[in-house]
């Protein structure tokens, strides 16, 4: 059993590159957003 097996990651195929990706881009894409929203809001970018 691979590391990615364990803690939240707990269900088969866990450690698959494609799992692997399509967590990254979930994760990256959320802290990317909530970056961008954070400085529409504080007047920054238009």
């Amino acid at each position: 059993m691979s590391d990615l097996n364990r803690g939240i990651m707990k269900f088969q195929g866990a450690d698959t590159p494609k799992a692997v990706t399509i967590s990254t881009v979930l994760i990256l894409g959320s802290i990317m957003t909530l970056i961008i929203w954070a400085l529409k809001v504080a007047y920054v970018v238009n």
